[in-house]
């Protein structure tokens, strides 16, 4: 394909966690350190950094003893110089490429923000260490504060691509989506990479533009080296998006391509997931889970179990499942703000009381991003206020995004609230290439169209 052209010229002729993350070159550590503080700051305690042991077959990957082994070097440095800044900031880099590879963000946030503050506390102006500080306060969910940080660097290096990919991200979840494409807009214009193709295929999905997405996040796929992390976090992202078209086959070759390339990928485990339980194939579908469940701690499987459970008429496993999975979020959350996936959590055991709260409170740090809104009108919807729903749900549609469940949800709220019209005109819109959805969304969806007939 020739060159991309920018943003604001796509919306403009085309009038949709989650952001792509931020990518790091793989740099690697191991074993276990203590770095004590310096005399000149004598308050700080202890603390230990240590790179966690991967689970099971994560353990085996081709990559992980190049880890192990650029570890022991960075933190044999830091041993004889706690304070050396460039091998703080490749461990931080370690930190949030390992992050991003086991799902342990917990740990590896408080790792990351260890090693930016000692840097920081010697060069505040430090480029990489505001880098990887953004990229965290974006991973806790802490979206104003990265903004500003961001802010602050796009002041001080107004020419580097890489902060406004961190301006894009954070603009997307405050739902401040002008600025974000006027973010993306510059960082393709300075660096067209791996980073910013697939910063423009979220816009152009949230904004209804379907092909265009696909077609940047190839781009996206084929500015990457295969087989690392970002690329084949990329490829599955590809096939997300050939779902929401119907295009199953399509979708289960990207998943397959993407495990060929990186073995035991969790994204593309699930997705298989996915497709089996769409075929109706469960006992499939709970073996991809598992396999997936042994290497990562992705919220999605243990939903994926709950799903599959309820398929298959089991409703005591089905709830187990749910509860498992409120439990890990509340655990997961401990240290930061998940209340979006917290509200669905509590959804899926039918607290929607609890689903509320934690809605609201997502909402209420951001009112304008179309997920936090989709997210309490769902909670509406399921303690029958349809009245009180449509707003949140109608503010969630303001960008023109197509994505099939929030258009099915949009559908069936506007049934529940008396307006046929334009109930039908989003589940037709939605079911109309037959996506892959739940299958409890769908079938309500086709029993409201069919009840019309």
């Amino acid at each position: 394909m020739g060159s991309l052209p920018t943003i604001k010229f796509i919306l403009y002729m085309k009038k949709r966690f989650l952001y792509a993350a931020l990518s790091f070159l793989f740099l690697a550590s191991t074993a276990f350190v203590i770095i004590k503080s310096g005399s000149k700051h004598k308050s700080r305690q202890a603390v230990s950094l240590q790179l966690l042991p991967r689970k099971s077959s994560l353990a085996y990957s081709n990559e992980w003893p190049k880890v192990q082994k650029n570890a022991a070097g960075l933190l044999n440095k830091l041993r004889q110089n706690e304070n050396d800044i460039k091998s703080l900031n490749t461990l931080a880099a370690l930190f949030l490429q390992e992050a991003r590879i086991t799902g342990n963000f917990g740990y590896y946030n408080k790792a990351v923000l260890e090693c930016v503050n000692r840097v920081l506390e010697k060069e505040p102006a430090n480029f990489e260490a505001l880098s990887f500080k953004t990229t965290v306060l974006l991973s806790k969910h802490l979206f104003a504060e990265a903004l500003i940080v961001g802010k602050q660097l796009q002041e001080k290096f107004p020419y580097n691509a890489y902060v406004y990919g961190m301006l894009v991200d954070a603009n997307v979840e405050l739902g401040n989506y002008k600025q974000a494409i006027d973010a993306a807009d510059k960082m393709i214009s300075l660096r067209p990479d791996i980073r910013s193709y697939s910063r423009i295929a979220y816009l152009r999905e949230i904004h209804g533009d379907i092909p265009g997405a696909i077609d940047a996040m190839k781009l996206a796929v084929g500015a990457g080296a295969p087989g690392d992390e970002n690329t084949e976090w990329c490829r599955v992202q590809v096939g997300k998006l050939y779902e929401q078209s119907g295009k199953i086959k399509e979708a289960e070759m990207q998943y397959n391509i993407a495990l060929g390339e990186r073995e035991n990928f969790p994204a593309a485990i699930i997705g298989l997931a996915r497709i089996a339980t769409a075929q109706k194939d469960y006992q499939k579908a709970l073996s991809f889970y598992m396999q997936a469940d042994s290497v990562s701690a992705d919220h999605t499987i243990k939903e994926g179990f709950a799903e599959i459970y309820s398929l298959m008429s089991e409703p005591g496993k089905a709830k187990e499942a749910a509860e498992k999975n409120l439990e890990h979020m509340l655990s997961f959350s401990k240290d930061g703000n998940e209340d979006l996936e917290i509200a669905h959590a509590y959804m899926a055991v039918d607290n929607y009381e609890k689903a509320l709260e934690h809605a609201m409170i997502e909402y209420k740090r951001r009112p304008n991003n179309i997920e936090a809104n989709e997210t309490v009108a769902l909670v509406y919807y399921k303690k029958n206020q349809y009245t009180k729903a449509v707003p949140f749900i109608e503010a969630s549609l303001n960008t023109n995004c197509k994505k099939p469940e929030l258009l099915c949800n949009a559908g069936m709220i506007y049934a529940k609230a008396g307006d046929k019209v334009k109930a039908k005109m989003y589940l037709q819109e939605a079911l109309k290439n037959d996506p892959l959805i739940p299958a409890s969304l769908k079938k309500e969806s086709k029993e409201i169209l069919n009840s019309w007939k």
